[in-house]
């Protein structure tokens, strides 16, 4: 049986790394009774970190998809890494998602990573809820976490629970509980059942004024939400709390404000406001928009799909785990129902799938108990049986097929070659890097025949260790692994007018073409390259012969550029104008002719090596400020900007990656492990004059 729509509820945890997104999930698990103890990160006892790399470097890399029910919801929870190497994992999950709980260490407050999954959500335009984690922990300071929001990140946060006390128990005001803002009450939770047990209490007198003070901020939000409200207001009358909470829920599904929780994950502090927080507030997918896509073969058609189980059947493939008895595929329902022992329609690849099973998910595994015949719009299943679909690929009724938006990933930063060792490891090198390969849409592996190596991509140093010890420890491989290299892009510096020339005698036949064409740069070096069709109707090129030359220059584009082969960007072709003969001017001879044009058009713009930038967040204590800004600076950073947080001082750099290899440890040493730091890829650069000479044409 298909569960109600208007209680379920697909959410994510998003956040920096070290914010306590496991911790959160796990807590909540627990108070679910979905679990009879708390797990912990650094015992490696947690559900959702179920793999040896998670559990050895205490960080989540792998999202994982727990379900829960409090009260009456189902809910489908997605934990997702902090990490930006493993920041696809996200992407994938927000894609899929109709909220999110965004957690904020109350110490370390707004972090770089904090920005990145805040865009993200923005940009799949996800409702979402705050939780000021770490609540209990020296430092804390629940006002500068909760003010950064606004201009950090853009959003507009209103405090639903404020603490009680701040920092550990050794100092003067320990954190001890929230003031519930709504129903105007103290929570304080019971330490010997670990949060189960929550007291309701009167407002202390000496906190009553505070309370009053950020009530009366959530009530001005309210009041701008809800009509109802505001005239209650004018009147003097008390604002009812089914009023606030549905003022409130309107302008979260709205996406114009945040509602903002507190607690101590690790203690149980918090918690169960929280969870109820995400039955009141974030959206069931009815309060989703339906979602749109288009006819397979018909891009500018438009298909709809509503969350009822009456629609055709339509869910998006967001992640595939390989496994012996058969690949493992995430699939978000979004209208219908789909039945165990059916075929469905993969658009994208033109072939027919067999669902063989449907399981419920836990963690990164099938659920030993949680098979199931049918999963109906708005849920979130395992199936078993399709061998053609990938990640981002749509699944539908073949009697009503649709196309949903796939999902996009950035693109990779760094490679390193590998080989195995003896040739009968090369086989299952291959088999493996292919299963690898369904796994992560963000890891590349191209062989390169002629040094017989392997060129294995992705987003950072972390992301490639984590893939090497896998291939060694997971897969029992031996193989050789070299130095990490960056992933360079090539562009133009300038503007050219060139002509692409074709005159020349094959088999005793003249063949003629001339074409013209303008170079220019785009906006910015790393847009993708594009050709632009600019022939003049009067041109008395035959269209299958202009379709030729322009379908030539979009294929050179994708070649590569004139430096060493690295992917071509932020250029821009327009074809203005072509002569031709009336003999021997065809396809072949204008093809001819585009190629020209578009190696000489590179060539008088002059090729531009571009290196990838990262954008590098550093918090220290104020004393090892100086040695690490020189750093930086010697690593060629420009520093971008430096800000005080308490004690700590923040310092934003843009900085090429190439010289960022090991930097994580280089901050530990130059701070004696006081400072932490953080990257995301920020843009490309013009790399320095001997790097583009040292590769060989």
């Amino acid at each position: 049986m298909a569960a109600d729509i208007s209680k379920i509820r697909n959410i994510g945890i998003i956040a920096h790394i070290d914010a306590g997104k496991t911790t959160v999930t796990e807590r909540m698990l627990y108070l679910s009774g979905e679990k009879h103890r708390v797990g912990r990160v650094d015992h490696g006892t947690t559900d959702t970190d179920d793999d040896p790399e998670e559990q050895d470097r205490g960080i989540t890399i792998f999202s994982a998809c727990v379900k829960y029910k409090w009260g009456p919801y189902n809910v489908n929870l997605l934990d997702t890494p902090g990490h930006v190497d493993f920041t696809a994992e996200v992407e994938r999950c927000l894609r899929v998602l109709d909220g999110a709980v965004v957690v904020f260490s109350a110490r370390e407050g707004v972090e770089a990573q904090s920005e990145t999954v805040w865009r993200q959500a923005d940009r799949y335009e996800v409702p979402r809820i705050v939780f000021i984690n770490k609540m209990d922990r020296e430092g804390a300071n629940f006002e500068n976490v909760f003010n950064d929001i606004g201009p950090r990140l853009g959003g507009r946060p209103v405090a639903v629970e404020i603490p009680v006390g701040q920092g550990p128990t050794h100092v003067n005001d320990p954190f001890r509980g929230v003031i519930d803002l709504v129903d105007m009450k103290f929570l304080e939770f019971d330490p010997e059942t670990e949060g189960k047990t929550v007291k309701e209490t009167e407002i202390p007198d000496e906190l009553a004024d505070d309370a009053a003070i950020w009530r009366e901020q959530m009530l001005e939000a309210v009041y701008e939400i809800s009509e109802d409200a505001m005239a209650l207001a004018m009147e003097e009358q008390e604002v009812p709390r089914d009023v606030i909470m549905a003022a409130i829920r309107k302008g979260c599904l709205e996406r114009t404000i945040q509602p903002v929780f507190c607690g101590s994950a690790l203690h149980g502090i918090g918690v169960q406001p929280l969870m109820t927080g995400v039955g009141n507030y974030l959206p069931s997918p009815l309060d989703r928009p339906p979602v749109q896509g288009v006819a397979p073969g018909k891009p500018d058609s438009v298909e709809l799909r509503k969350p009822d189980i009456k629609e055709p059947f339509c869910g998006l493939v967001f992640k595939i785990l390989p496994a012996k008895t058969g690949d493992n595929y995430w699939i978000r329902v979004y209208s219908g129902e789909l039945h165990q022992n059916s075929r469905v329609l993969c658009p994208n690849r033109d072939k027919k799938e067999n669902v063989a099973q449907i399981w419920q998910i836990h963690a990164t595994k099938k659920d030993r108990d949680g098979q199931s015949e049918v999963v109906g719009a708005g849920d979130i299943c395992c199936v078993i049986g399709p061998r053609f679909a990938i990640t981002g690929d749509t699944i539908c009724e073949s009697k009503a097929p649709i196309e949903l938006p796939s999902i996009k990933f950035a693109e990779t930063v760094l490679s390193m070659a590998i080989e195995p060792e003896s040739t009968s490891d090369r086989k299952k090198l291959e088999e493996t890097l292919d299963m690898l390969r369904r796994q992560d849409p963000t890891f590349r592996a191209v062989e390169n025949e002629e040094i017989g190596q392997t060129i294995i991509s992705g987003m950072g140093e972390l992301h490639l260790e984590v893939i090497q010890h896998r291939l060694t420890r997971d897969f029992n491989l031996n193989v050789k692994f070299y130095k990490p290299r960056v992933n360079y892009r090539e562009t133009i510096g300038g503007k050219a007018d060139v002509t692409g020339v074709c005159n020349r005698i094959v088999n005793g036949q003249q063949m003629f073409a001339r074409l013209k064409a303008r170079v220019s740069t785009t906006e910015n070096p790393s847009d993708p390259v594009v050709v632009f069709d600019r022939l003049p109707p009067e041109c008395p090129l035959p269209n299958a012969v202009r379709t030729a030359a322009i379908e030539e220059m979009r294929e050179r584009a994708g070649g590569g550029g004139m430096i060493a082969g690295f992917p071509l960007s932020g250029v821009r072709f327009e074809v203005y104008d072509a002569e031709v003969h009336e003999d021997g001017s065809d396809e072949v001879a204008f093809r001819i002719a585009a190629g020209d044009a578009f190696e000489s058009g590179i060539q008088a713009a002059g090729p531009v090596l571009l290196e990838p930038v990262m954008r590098v967040e550093v918090t220290t204590p104020d004393d090892y400020m100086g040695e690490l800004v020189g750093d930086l600076q010697q690593r060629r950073a420009i520093i971008a900007s430096t800000e005080s947080r308490g004690a700590m001082t923040v310092i934003t750099a843009h900085a090429p990656l190439k010289e960022m290899f090991g930097y994580s440890s280089a901050v530990r040493s130059l701070s004696q492990g006081r400072a932490g730091s953080s990257m995301e890829p920020y843009g490309y650069q013009a790399a320095p004059k001997e790097d583009a000479e040292s590769f060989s044409y």
